[in-house]
Protein backbone atom coordinates (compact mmCIF):
# COMPACT_ATOMS: atom_id res chain seq x y z
CA UNK A 1 0.00 0.00 0.00
CA UNK A 2 1.38 3.40 -0.99
CA UNK A 3 1.44 6.01 1.73
CA UNK A 4 -0.10 9.33 0.70
CA UNK A 5 2.07 12.43 1.04
CA UNK A 6 -0.79 14.24 2.81
CA UNK A 7 -3.53 12.51 4.80
CA UNK A 8 -6.32 14.11 6.81
CA UNK A 9 -6.27 12.74 10.36
CA UNK A 10 -9.69 12.80 12.03
CA UNK A 11 -9.89 12.29 15.79
CA UNK A 12 -12.75 10.13 17.05
CA UNK A 13 -13.60 9.22 20.61
CA UNK A 14 -13.90 5.50 19.82
CA UNK A 15 -15.84 4.88 16.60
CA UNK A 16 -13.39 5.63 13.77
CA UNK A 17 -14.09 2.30 12.08
CA UNK A 18 -17.89 2.72 12.17
CA UNK A 19 -17.56 6.27 10.84
CA UNK A 20 -15.22 5.20 8.02
CA UNK A 21 -17.56 2.37 7.02
CA UNK A 22 -20.52 4.77 6.95
CA UNK A 23 -18.60 7.24 4.74
CA UNK A 24 -17.55 4.40 2.41
CA UNK A 25 -21.19 3.28 2.05
CA UNK A 26 -22.47 6.83 1.55
CA UNK A 27 -20.05 8.65 -0.76
CA UNK A 28 -18.62 7.67 -4.16
CA UNK A 29 -14.89 6.96 -4.49
CA UNK A 30 -14.77 6.17 -0.75
CA UNK A 31 -13.48 3.03 0.94
CA UNK A 32 -12.10 1.56 4.13
CA UNK A 33 -8.54 0.56 3.26
CA UNK A 34 -7.15 -0.81 6.52
CA UNK A 35 -7.95 -1.20 10.21
CA UNK A 36 -5.01 -1.10 12.63
CA UNK A 37 -5.22 -2.38 16.19
CA UNK A 38 -3.25 -1.02 19.12
CA UNK A 39 -0.08 -3.05 19.70
CA UNK A 40 -0.25 -2.19 23.41
CA UNK A 41 -2.33 -0.42 26.03
CA UNK A 42 -2.63 3.37 25.62
CA UNK A 43 -4.39 6.23 27.46
CA UNK A 44 -7.71 5.80 25.60
CA UNK A 45 -7.75 2.04 25.10
CA UNK A 46 -6.12 -1.32 25.42
CA UNK A 47 -4.06 -3.68 23.32
CA UNK A 48 -6.10 -5.06 20.43
CA UNK A 49 -8.61 -2.18 20.26
CA UNK A 50 -9.00 -0.44 16.90
CA UNK A 51 -6.50 2.42 17.05
CA UNK A 52 -6.53 3.82 13.50
CA UNK A 53 -8.49 3.30 10.29
CA UNK A 54 -7.19 4.21 6.84
CA UNK A 55 -9.98 5.28 4.49
CA UNK A 56 -10.92 7.61 1.67
CA UNK A 57 -13.80 10.06 1.35
CA UNK A 58 -14.48 11.02 -2.27
CA UNK A 59 -10.89 10.11 -3.10
CA UNK A 60 -9.34 12.08 -0.23
CA UNK A 61 -7.00 9.97 1.96
CA UNK A 62 -7.98 10.02 5.62
CA UNK A 63 -6.99 8.32 8.83
CA UNK A 64 -9.43 7.96 11.72
CA UNK A 65 -7.76 7.91 15.13
CA UNK A 66 -9.59 6.55 18.17
CA UNK A 67 -8.02 8.98 20.61
CA UNK A 68 -10.64 9.26 23.33
CA UNK A 69 -12.87 12.18 24.33
CA UNK A 70 -10.20 14.85 24.89
CA UNK A 71 -10.45 16.51 21.42
CA UNK A 72 -14.02 16.69 20.05
CA UNK A 73 -14.80 17.59 16.45
CA UNK A 74 -15.76 21.21 15.71
CA UNK A 75 -16.96 23.34 12.83
CA UNK A 76 -13.34 24.42 12.34
CA UNK A 77 -13.05 21.40 10.03
CA UNK A 78 -15.62 20.13 7.56
CA UNK A 79 -15.84 18.14 4.37
CA UNK A 80 -17.51 20.06 1.56
CA UNK A 81 -19.27 17.73 -0.85
CA UNK A 82 -20.21 19.26 -4.22
CA UNK A 83 -23.53 17.97 -5.54
CA UNK A 84 -25.00 18.10 -9.03
CA UNK A 85 -28.68 18.49 -8.19
CA UNK A 86 -31.37 18.33 -5.50
CA UNK A 87 -31.55 14.53 -5.64
CA UNK A 88 -27.84 14.15 -4.81
CA UNK A 89 -28.04 16.93 -2.20
CA UNK A 90 -30.98 15.19 -0.52
CA UNK A 91 -29.29 11.78 -0.63
CA UNK A 92 -26.15 12.90 1.23
CA UNK A 93 -27.94 15.27 3.61
CA UNK A 94 -30.53 12.63 4.52
CA UNK A 95 -27.87 9.94 4.96
CA UNK A 96 -25.92 12.07 7.44
CA UNK A 97 -28.86 13.58 9.33
CA UNK A 98 -30.89 10.35 9.21
CA UNK A 99 -28.03 8.34 10.71
CA UNK A 100 -28.03 10.17 14.04
CA UNK A 101 -26.67 13.47 12.72
CA UNK A 102 -27.91 17.03 13.11
CA UNK A 103 -29.07 19.70 10.70
CA UNK A 104 -27.40 23.08 10.74
CA UNK A 105 -27.59 26.22 8.59
CA UNK A 106 -26.48 27.14 5.06
CA UNK A 107 -25.95 23.58 3.83
CA UNK A 108 -24.06 22.38 6.90
CA UNK A 109 -24.88 19.27 8.90
CA UNK A 110 -23.06 17.16 11.46
CA UNK A 111 -22.76 13.39 11.51
CA UNK A 112 -23.35 11.35 14.65
CA UNK A 113 -19.61 11.32 15.37
CA UNK A 114 -19.50 15.13 15.39
CA UNK A 115 -17.81 15.59 12.00
CA UNK A 116 -19.18 18.55 10.05
CA UNK A 117 -20.22 18.38 6.40
CA UNK A 118 -21.18 21.03 3.86
CA UNK A 119 -23.52 19.53 1.30
CA UNK A 120 -23.10 22.14 -1.41
CA UNK A 121 -24.92 22.09 -4.75
CA UNK A 122 -22.80 23.38 -7.63
CA UNK A 123 -25.54 25.95 -8.34
CA UNK A 124 -24.75 27.57 -4.98
CA UNK A 125 -20.99 27.60 -5.56
CA UNK A 126 -21.39 28.96 -9.10
CA UNK A 127 -23.87 31.62 -7.95
CA UNK A 128 -21.51 32.83 -5.24
CA UNK A 129 -18.56 32.83 -7.67
CA UNK A 130 -20.52 35.01 -10.13
CA UNK A 131 -20.08 37.96 -7.79
CA UNK A 132 -22.07 41.16 -7.80
CA UNK A 133 -25.85 41.23 -7.51
CA UNK A 134 -26.18 37.55 -8.40
CA UNK A 135 -23.93 36.51 -5.50
CA UNK A 136 -25.80 38.86 -3.17
CA UNK A 137 -29.15 37.25 -4.08
CA UNK A 138 -27.75 33.72 -3.78
CA UNK A 139 -26.13 34.53 -0.44
CA UNK A 140 -29.37 36.01 0.94
CA UNK A 141 -31.32 32.92 -0.17
CA UNK A 142 -28.73 30.55 1.33
CA UNK A 143 -28.77 32.37 4.68
CA UNK A 144 -32.41 31.31 5.16
CA UNK A 145 -31.76 27.61 4.48
CA UNK A 146 -30.67 24.52 6.38
CA UNK A 147 -30.39 21.98 3.58
CA UNK A 148 -29.85 23.86 0.32
CA UNK A 149 -32.89 24.11 -1.97
CA UNK A 150 -31.45 24.08 -5.49
CA UNK A 151 -34.60 25.51 -7.12
CA UNK A 152 -34.55 28.52 -4.77
CA UNK A 153 -30.84 29.06 -5.40
CA UNK A 154 -31.37 28.92 -9.16
CA UNK A 155 -34.29 31.38 -8.86
CA UNK A 156 -32.08 33.73 -6.83
CA UNK A 157 -29.38 33.47 -9.50
CA UNK A 158 -31.87 34.56 -12.17
CA UNK A 159 -33.16 37.40 -10.00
Amino acid sequence: MAIAKNTICLWYEKDAEAAARFYAETFPDSAVLAVHRAPGNHPSGKKGDVLTVDFTVCGIPCMGLNGGPIFPQSEAFSFQIATEDQEETDRYWNAIVGNGGQESACGWCKDKWGLNWQITPKALTEGMAAGGAEAERVFAAMMEMGKIDVAKIEAARRG
